[in-house]
């Protein structure tokens, strides 16, 4: 019960995070959902292989942000208006 509740808010909070960026550069936005996905990404790889979650969580978002940094840098600087 517990575990479900957990969730339901894990969930909830990353649509409301998700609801807020609209007036974000690319940069912005992939930052963003870079770590929301690579943290979610990471925790489910450290539980599947029997490792903690909330460290593959943390490497994941981390990882995840980096990337999704980059990669929405790059796409302000292609599409400068």
């Amino acid at each position: 019960m517990i575990r479900k509740i957990c969730i339901y808010s894990m969930l909830t909070l990353m649509l409301v995070a998700g609801a807020g960026c609209t007036n974000m550069s690319n940069t912005q936005q992939g930052v963003a959902s870079g770590a929301v996905i690579g943290g979610l990404g990471g925790a489910g790889i450290a539980a599947i292989s029997g490792g903690s979650p909330g460290w593959g969580a943390l490497a994941g978002a981390g990882a995840g942000a980096l990337v999704g940094g980059i990669v929405g840098n790059q796409q302000d600087n292609y599409y400068r208006y």
